[in-house]
């Protein structure tokens, strides 16, 4: 495959995004990113926006004509999260769901050949413990964010052609650092918590299996996925993450205690079950491309976050208020910067 086709991104300055676009540069790939720019700002380290082509466009207005001259779609673009998807569960519909299907029309319609699109494990929902679930495993959604990328899924594969090839990348519990750090993901918010207070805070029981995938493993993954010829892909879905890094969150936290000096697990008050449950088999992604792909490990993970937090002097304001993408968005309404439907107002003075 000729490596200077041309990829666009969406939600390229989101917390994947930001580890993307120099992964594929660095492939040889053409890229141009498109977001929103809810977290312009929100930087852990270096901001992108001078080092890629960046488009600022809310993915529920994207046109064929944004898309003309691309051989590839990465959506990455959502409502990234449980806690947020229920701030306006009409909205989380319309931006994780009835655009992603408008942009996958748009994108056959403007002859992309690829989409991949960014789905999650969380489908599985309430899976439970007993077995790990492979991607023809019932899907038991139980949040709207979760809700959102079965329907998604669902529409887009009924798009599939002779020239457009969906692809579903169904990504386990994301960690790691990104230039653009969420601190509102399992891991992340352990090794935070631990860093600044000492205490490995679980905010439920610990009892809820979890499969947990480092961000550069899913980029990798999704570099994979482009180079692949389309027969091995086309209208597939892959679980992205390895069968051996599925955890209880007790167990996540017991690591975190042990590569963070001084600290101790601790179970908040009141703490109770997590009815999201589920153990996640990733035999495809192995049998299909190999056991090199996913090259990290929670313990190495955590050691990276601490390391990163450790050099960078994170502070609790960014722990609890500017990497968590509820806060931000709270803030972007409080402030009326973005209305009721999160789109973008005149900003105030």
């Amino acid at each position: 495959m000729d490596q200077q086709k041309r990829v666009l991104v969406t939600g390229s300055g989101g917390y994947i995004g930001a580890v993307l676009l120099p992964q594929l540069a660095a492939s040889g790939f053409k890229t141009v990113g498109l977001d929103t720019q809810y977290f312009d700002g929100c930087d852990f380290s270096s901001d992108l926006s001078d080092k890629f082509s960046t488009k600022k466009k809310d993915i529920r207005d994207v046109t064929p004509d944004d898309l003309q001259g691309c051989f590839a779609v990465i959506h990455l673009a959502a409502l990234s999260n449980d806690p947020l998807g229920h701030v306006n569960e009409e909205t989380t519909l319309s931006i994780n769901y009835h655009a992603s299907v408008r942009l996958a029309k748009a994108a056959s319609a403007a002859g992309v050949e690829r989409f991949l699109f960014s789905s999650s494990c969380s489908m599985y929902g309430t899976g439970g413990e007993d077995e790990a679930l492979a991607e023809d495993a019932p899907l038991r959604p139980v949040t709207p964010y979760a809700v959102s990328k079965v329907r998604s899924e669902e529409e887009i594969l009924g798009l599939a052609s002779s020239h457009f090839a969906p692809v579903f990348l169904r990504n386990a519990t994301a960690y790691g650092v990104s230039p653009r750090l969420r601190t509102d993901i399992v891991l992340n918010n352990l090794v935070g918590s631990a860093y600044l207070t000492g205490n490995v805070l679980l905010m439920s029981d610990g009892t809820a299996w979890r499969p947990l995938v480092h961000v550069d493993d899913i980029c990798r993954t999704f570099i994979r996925m482009l180079q692949a010829p389309r027969e091995l892909v086309d209208s597939q879905a892959f679980n992205v993450g390895s069968t051996s890094e599925n955890y209880q969150v007790r167990q996540l936290a017991d690591i975190v205690a042990s590569v963070v000096p001084d600290s101790k697990v601790t179970v908040q008050k009141g703490a109770t079950s997590d009815k999201r449950n589920y153990n996640v088999d990733f035999t495809k992604l192995v049998r299909t491309f190999g056991p090199d792909l996913i090259q990290w490990d929670v313990r190495r993970g955590a050691q990276q976050l601490y390391s990163a937090y450790d050099d960078a002097n994170l502070t609790s304001g960014q722990l609890e208020d500017s990497f968590v993408r509820l806060r931000r968005i709270e803030q972007l309404l409080s402030d009326g910067a973005l209305d009721h439907d999160f789109r973008w107002t005149a900003r105030p003075s």
